[in-house]
């Protein structure tokens, strides 16, 4: 088939989307052909046709998207089988949804005038207009794919005409030995060779719970360590937070790493106290790179609702709870006997959820979409 695959930023390091798509890509290209279509991309896979998307410019925020909408439909709007968008477009027959809906924020527990009110503000705003009415727009097209079963019920909760017609297609992960050893991987970073250490992977320090984490390391040995991947835009902020808290020594801010596969060899667990998480990706990574997690329950993070705690991970009721956060940590970094416990039960769960199944779900769906669009 001839696919056309809609992201705005097609890399690894863009986010858990980002990867998501990538991923997908990467199972699909082998057997179909394959075009992505991005406004930024470090062209991450081989025998794929990129194409550039307009970009007036990054903000605001809103006018870009609606900017891609548009040149991507365009440039897409004959030639292909199946269009699969990652974004907020209108078009496209499969649109997977990778984030709570903007609808479900605006409208939740709100009724009689306070709801009017809402729409009023949404009427008198480019910015939440432009959203509402393109998201509106995808849950229009012939098939809708929510990233966790928790991101599928808060989907057909905003939008109640696609109640059981959302399809689940969560993210897989790759199995495979490690490449480096933990004292190689902690060279490679340059990391304390003898320290235990936390692993925190996120774009968005605030929302994936990283203050919450600093605090937690406070209550922890002098010997435990935190090292922080991802976007570093917001380090200097956290690293005052830090100083501030007299971690300053404890805490590393690799940035932008992009082979996570060295964090992951390098640390002793991954700590991820995330406040909102449709799946979190970096959870399943970590559980097939054979570290202990402690991660937020099933209120906070889509991929919990799948985890039973004491046997895949540890989960914490409140991601906000550092003193409880602390001693999750401190049990895995302790407990040789739970850490072992959670290596082993959170290595079959990774092994359950492959990129190879969910691409053949994908194709499926591709079949349908094409019979329904011919």
């Amino acid at each position: 088939m001839r696919i056309a695959v809609l992201n705005r930023v097609f890399s690894r390091s863009g986010g858990g989307a980002e990867s998501y798509a990538v991923a997908l890509v990467e199972q699909l290209a082998p057997r179909h052909e394959v075009h992505v279509f991005s406004q930024e991309s470090n062209q991450p896979v081989c025998g794929v046709h990129y194409h550039r998307v307009l970009c007036l410019g990054r903000k605001p925020r809103w006018l870009n998207q609606l900017v891609f909408a548009f040149d991507s439909w365009r440039q897409t709007r004959s030639g292909f089988d199946v269009v699969h968008s990652h974004e907020n477009t209108w078009h496209g027959q499969v649109q997977t949804i990778h984030v709570r809906p903007l609808r479900l924020n605006l409208l939740a527990g709100r009724s009689g005038w306070r709801r009017w009110l809402r729409w009023v503000n949404v009427c008198l705003s480019p910015r939440l207009l432009t959203y509402v009415w393109l998201e509106g727009a995808r849950f229009r097209a012939s098939c809708v794919v929510a990233s966790s079963e928790s991101l599928r019920d808060e989907c057909e909760q905003a939008y109640p005409a696609c109640r059981g017609a959302v399809a689940v297609i969560t993210p897989g992960t790759r199995m495979g030995p490690a490449s480096l050893s933990r004292a190689q991987a902690r060279e490679q970073l340059g990391l304390p060779a003898q320290a235990r250490l936390i692993l925190f992977v996120a774009n968005d320090y605030a929302r994936k719970g990283l203050d919450a984490l600093l605090q937690a390391l406070a209550h922890l040995a002098p010997d435990v360590e935190l090292l922080v991947v991802g976007n570093p835009r917001t380090v200097p902020q956290y690293r005052q937070l830090a100083e501030r808290l007299g971690l300053a020594a404890r805490v590393h801010f690799a940035g932008v790493v992009n082979d996570l596969a060295s964090a992951y060899g390098a640390a002793d667990c991954l700590a991820h106290p995330t406040l909102e998480d449709s799946y979190a990706m970096v959870v399943l990574e970590a559980m097939a790179h054979g570290l202990p997690v402690v991660v937020s329950g099933p209120a906070h993070c889509g991929i919990a609702r799948e985890l039973s705690d004491g046997a895949q991970a540890l989960l914490l009721p409140d991601p906000k709870d550092a003193a409880a956060l602390a001693a999750r940590i401190d049990a895995v970094l302790r407990d040789a006997e739970l850490a072992a416990r959670l290596r082993e039960h959170g290595l079959v769960f990774a092994r359950q959820h492959s990129w190879e199944e969910a691409a053949l779900q994908y194709d499926a769906l591709y079949s349908q979409a094409a019979s329904i669009n011919s």
